[in-house]
């Protein structure tokens, strides 16, 4: 949420973003939000003077009052008493205004980077750098899903009978293969100076407002019937909301976490052969890292995030590229994102396996996560990526660590994770 102050003054500045952003629709709210915000400063003003007026009319009342002046005083009692009337109508104005204002505001995308490219969507984000040599073997790798088949390690069938179809069983070596992803990218940053933490797994609403756009919670979140309690998505949105309504001393920040977490995803939209098997589905686990930091410093932060999803992903043999998202694929409370893709032999493409992404104050506005420091209080800026989510990444490594008898490599740094076993057949 943009701070309503730079709006004011900037109202050009923000209309041009709208625009960047492809969401011509929105820009008539910032002229709303103008409007609406000098209106309320009206009534506030209004409010205010009959609130200093009810204070001096009290005080005359009483002087009157000890001067037997009965009359004089139940006079000004009458204005008081009508004043009261005009101060309840301007408070419930003020209010209905603000809650107004709050709304349209929350709409409102946030300010992006100079740096981000503009471009309408994902085929127009931009290529920034490869790391390993992508390459296809001289035999054919079958569909995920198949090479898990040959282990028993999935049964596709069974859950789509208990569950439906987004959900899946892993068995055997392949879920053993599962854990210990999770295990290793848990270790991998802690050894990163990152402290891990498992996070609730529900959240309220106002965290979940806090930390996405209403779009993006209409399109993610399961909402638990009855109660105040939504399934996360991600571990980022608990793991931001563990700061809601706080004021951190300077000196405490940065705060580097990591945390494990099942997902829960409603996935609308999800078709084609590659949403088969596990690549979109409605559960799965997720190991997520997070940053809590000094707005001079999100910027040195986020180089450090997505960098570190790649020396993850490298030290497993899995080929990966960076993308800078553009303007039209950033979701609205982003100032900067770029997207992690691992290579596919089957498919002769990169697909995504993680996100990062810099949101500024945004998160930090709407849930008043304050630090104070020698010059006063401010927004702390926060910034999340995605460490490794099986078993999705399953799909990378098993692709990329296939071998032509069918039996799949298990990089060294995995191999204590998996009993010691170098191959599994």
């Amino acid at each position: 949420m943009l701070d309503l102050k730079f709006l004011r003054s900037n109202p050009d500045v923000v209309k041009q973003n709208i625009k960047n952003k492809f969401q011509d629709s929105k820009l008539p709210l910032v002229d709303e939000v103008i409007e609406l915000d000098a209106e309320s400063r009206k009534t506030q003003q209004e409010a205010d003077s009959l609130r200093a007026s009810r204070k001096s009319l009290s005080k005359q009342i009483g002087g009157l009052m000890a001067q037997g002046k009965k009359d004089e005083a139940e006079a000004i009692k009458a204005e008081v008493n009508k004043n009261a009337d005009r101060l309840a109508e301007l408070e419930a104005k003020e209010s209905e205004l603000q809650k107004k204002i709050k709304d349209i505001m929350m709409v409102i995308p946030n300010i992006i980077d100079p740096s981000v490219p503009i471009g309408k969507d994902d085929s127009e984000n931009v290529e920034i750098k490869r790391y390993g040599e992508p390459v296809v073997p001289d035999f054919e790798v079958p569909y995920h899903s198949d090479i898990m088949e040959k282990f028993n390690g999935i049964d596709l069938d069974s859950a789509r009978k208990v569950a439906g179809n987004g959900f899946y069983y892993l068995m055997g070596d392949i879920a053993r293969l599962h854990s210990a992803v999770i295990s290793y990218a848990r270790d991998f940053m802690i050894d990163r100076g990152f402290t891990y933490c498992v996070p609730p797994f529900m959240i309220r609403s106002d965290v979940v407002t806090g930390v996405m756009s209403f779009a993006e919670m209409d399109a993610m979140m399961y909402k638990i019937e009855g109660e105040d309690l939504y399934l996360i998505g991600t571990s980022e949105h608990s793991m931001i909301g563990k700061f809601i309504d706080t004021i951190i001393p300077e000196e405490k920040l940065p705060y580097t976490l990591t945390s494990y977490s099942p997902c829960f995803r409603k996935e609308k939209g999800a078709h084609g052969i590659e949403e088969r098997g596990v690549y979109r589905i409605h559960q799965f686990e997720k190991q997520e890292m997070i940053v809590v930091c000094k707005p001079e410093e999100s910027k040195m932060w986020f180089d450090k995030l997505w960098q570190n999803t790649v020396d993850l992903f490298r030290s497993l043999d899995i080929p990966v590229r960076t993308l800078e998202c553009c303007s039209g694929d950033l979701a609205d409370l982003k100032v900067k994102s770029i997207d992690v893709e691992a290579w596919s032999p089957r498919q002769k493409k990169y697909f995504e396996v993680g996100s990062c992404s810099n949101l500024g104050d945004a998160q930090a506005r709407r849930l008043k996560i304050r630090v104070v420091g020698e010059d006063g209080k401010y927004f702390a800026h926060t910034l999340n990526n995605t460490v490794v989510a099986p078993p999705r990444m399953l799909i990378a490594f098993l692709e990329n660590n296939l071998n032509e008898d069918g039996s799949v490599r298990i990089p060294k740094v995995l191999q204590p994770y998996m009993g010691g076993k170098e191959v599994i057949k």
